[in-house]
């Protein structure tokens, strides 16, 4: 296994990520990306800022927070990274099963059995294929009187005609 920096970044995807600027601001998000110029990811992420009154931080400092969302960040930009904590919990863990005993989507009725009838797979799923689901139609036939020739001098190979 290869021990880049790459490698070392991929155990922390999906961790929430406290990220520094070269222009002081933190960024903090849960991290889902990154590519071999460092460039970052991030998603539900939050900027911090320290405003200061005056020339010198001893008279007044307050931090100003913004939410950013989904941010794709500079590697150029980045000064550190630090974990900030854990991934969520996976989403197997959570029980999201219908009191019937099925999960179901939007598009499912509630209550009654699922959609290919009792105890079938759902539509386009069975043994036999349906009617427009699935693969691509068949491309039209050629049209009359051309043989499946291209016309003269069209070929590959052929010289010009002059």
């Amino acid at each position: 296994m290869p021990s880049g920096k790459g490698s070392k970044l991929l155990r922390y995807v999906e961790h929430r990520l406290r990220v520094t600027l070269h222009d002081g601001r933190t960024i903090i998000g849960t991290f889902l990306a990154f590519d071999k110029h460092l460039n970052l990811v991030l998603s539900e992420a939050e900027e911090f800022r320290i405003l200061r009154k005056g020339r010198s931080s001893l008279l007044e400092e307050r931090t100003e927070k913004r939410s950013l969302g989904l941010v794709l960040i500079r590697g150029e930009n980045v000064v550190s990274l630090a974990v900030e904590g854990p991934p969520p919990p996976s989403v197997s863990a959570k029980p999201s099963a219908a009191p019937g005993g099925m999960a179901r989507g939007r598009g499912a009725p509630m209550g009654g059995p699922p959609m290919g009838g009792p105890g079938g797979p759902p539509p386009g799923l069975g043994a036999a294929p349906m009617h427009g689901l699935g693969s691509m139609p068949p491309p039209p036939p050629p049209p009359p009187g051309a043989g499946g020739m291209p016309p003269p001098g069209m070929g590959r190979g052929m010289p010009p005609p002059y």
